[in-house]
């Protein structure tokens, strides 16, 4: 029985590149990394079907930084403005005497 091999993202991703840019037929790629059509054609697939999230990842993780720093800067603000209620309350309630 045959077992199936593992291959790295890595090396999939450079055996694709190989086949995108077109400088060698799908034979000799076959014959060079020693991978069958069926597999080529599968990872050359996923590879398109999913390339576009290799540049969402890149902007939801700006956008998740830019979040942090708006979250800290809320949380800086509502800690200043208790601070601020409270010295009123006090304030107040020494006046009412």
């Amino acid at each position: 029985m045959k077992k199936n091999k593992n291959y790295s993202n890595e090396y999939k991703f450079k055996v694709v590149l190989e086949m995108i840019r077109g400088d060698l037929t799908i034979v000799e790629i076959m014959s060079k990394y020693q991978v069958p059509r069926s597999v080529l054609h599968r990872w050359k697939k996923q590879l398109l079907d999913n390339g576009a999230a290799i540049f969402a990842t890149d902007k939801s993780r700006v956008s998740s930084e830019h979040d942090q720093t708006n979250l800290d800067k809320l949380h800086a603000a509502i800690g200043r403005l208790k601070i601020e209620n409270d010295f009123l309350h006090q304030v107040s309630a020494k006046l009412k005497l």
